[in-house]
């Protein structure tokens, strides 16, 4: 089998195999489909309001009802698959996410477009809480930050690529063929996993206990708490992101796809210098996400009325929120290096959990108040997640 050596952060050589560097590009794809699916709606948001009658509080349901469903999925599915080949289990939740999208492209009223998100949800909350433990077994222990760089920077890259080139192609022509176009770029990450996964047969069964024995960690702890208050503040304000762009910042619809295009280029710069920066010393790194993410906020409200100033802040929020995902990752992964798959499953499970709250109270106060309110709320449970870090040690630094 051919391999590459790679030199750890000791100066060790490990060589590892191409096809194992391929197989977590195949996660990192999967990844990137299912974080597609359930963020899509972010740039169709009026689109899909205008169609079919809705406001766009409660259009801002189709991130909520999937991200609720996946909250759930991510800690029981694993305890419900025992010993099954994880192999198996992602190409079961990926040819769901392919129906579910499938569906929401043919769905004749809002109500039908949400059991396709409910759908979207358990694909999403099974992939997640399994994909950074099948990233990590595919390479030696030297290399685990940069294979979950790899994995999470599929999700990163949905932001990039997925997300502006869904709005783009709903602007030009109909939000139902974007979804159209997901369901099928599912058929690709199938043939990517079939073709470059090895058998990933449990290690170790996870059960309700391992769950709330991780909770248990004061660490592990922290980390859950960090999670939830960066990413629903993070979506309180990004599922209105259209609105905001638009009406804020005065920046014509046209544009809200390349506006995206930038968020997302600048969150995969994000995703890897983050992932750099963890090796150094994690709890640092989260700090400065923290303060970074409620900062540009707070100016994008204050001084982001205009289109120049507006996309420099939206680049600067990528960049911010890109480093979240691997960041709290690795200290999860850190806290509780013998149990990966239970504590991925239960901070994938907030993780979700925070996007269906953040989603929701942030359609709240946009309807209550304006959609620029979001902006506040989420900067200042983003300041929250610096306090909490900030008060306790990783396992290592």
């Amino acid at each position: 089998m051919t391999s590459i050596a790679t030199a750890d952060p000791s100066g060790i050589e490990e060589r590892v195999s191409v096809a194992r560097w391929f197989g977590v590009a195949a996660v990192a794809l999967g990844t990137f489909a299912v974080v597609t699916s359930e963020q899509l709606p972010v740039g169709l948001l009026t689109s899909v309001s205008s169609d079919l009658n809705i406001s766009e509080g409660t259009a801002g349901l189709m991130v909520t009802v999937p991200g609720l469903v996946a909250s759930a999925t991510a800690p029981l599915l694993p305890v419900a698959i025992g010993r099954l080949d994880r192999r198996h289990v992602l190409l079961g939740l990926i040819t769901l996410m392919i129906g579910a999208n499938l569906l929401s492209a043919l769905a004749p009223n809002f109500a039908v477009l949400l059991i396709s998100r409910l759908l979207i949800g358990i694909a999403i909350g099974g992939f997640w809480s399994l994909a950074a433990g099948i990233a990590v077994r595919m390479v030696p222990e030297a290399f685990v930050p940069k294979a979950t760089a790899i994995a999470f920077g599929g999700a990163t890259a949905a932001n990039v690529l997925g997300i502006p080139a869904g709005t783009l192609i709903g602007e030009l022509t109909d939000w139902r063929i974007a979804f159209g176009l997901l369901g099928g770029l599912g058929l690709i990450v199938v043939a990517g996993l079939l073709w470059l996964l090895p058998a990933l047969p449990a290690d170790t069964p996870v059960h309700l206990r391992t769950l709330a024995e991780q909770f248990a960690k004061p660490v592990v702890r922290t980390g859950v708490l960090v999670t939830f208050l960066l990413v629903s503040g993070h979506f309180a304000a990004f599922t209105f992101a259209g609105p905001i762009v638009e009406s804020h910042m005065g920046i014509d619809r046209s544009l809200l796809g390349p506006v995206l295009l930038g968020f997302g280029i600048a969150g995969i710069i994000g995703n890897f210098a983050t992932g750099v920066a963890t090796g150094r010393n994690v709890r640092a790194t989260i700090i400065a996400i923290s303060v970074a993410l409620a900062s540009v906020l707070v100016l994008i409200g204050l001084i982001g009325g205009n289109p120049a100033t507006g996309i420099v802040l939206m680049i600067v929020w990528g960049l911010s929120f890109g480093g979240i995902p691997v960041g709290v990752q690795t200290w999860i992964l850190r806290a509780a290096p013998e149990s990966a798959e239970a504590a991925t499953a239960l901070n994938t499970s907030v993780f979700n959990l925070a996007i269906a709250l953040g989603a929701l109270f942030g359609g709240l106060v946009a309807n209550s108040l304006t959609s620029t309110a979001v902006l506040w709320f989420g900067a200042a449970l983003s300041a929250l997640a610096s306090v909490a870090v900030l008060t306790t040690r990783p396992a290592h630094d």
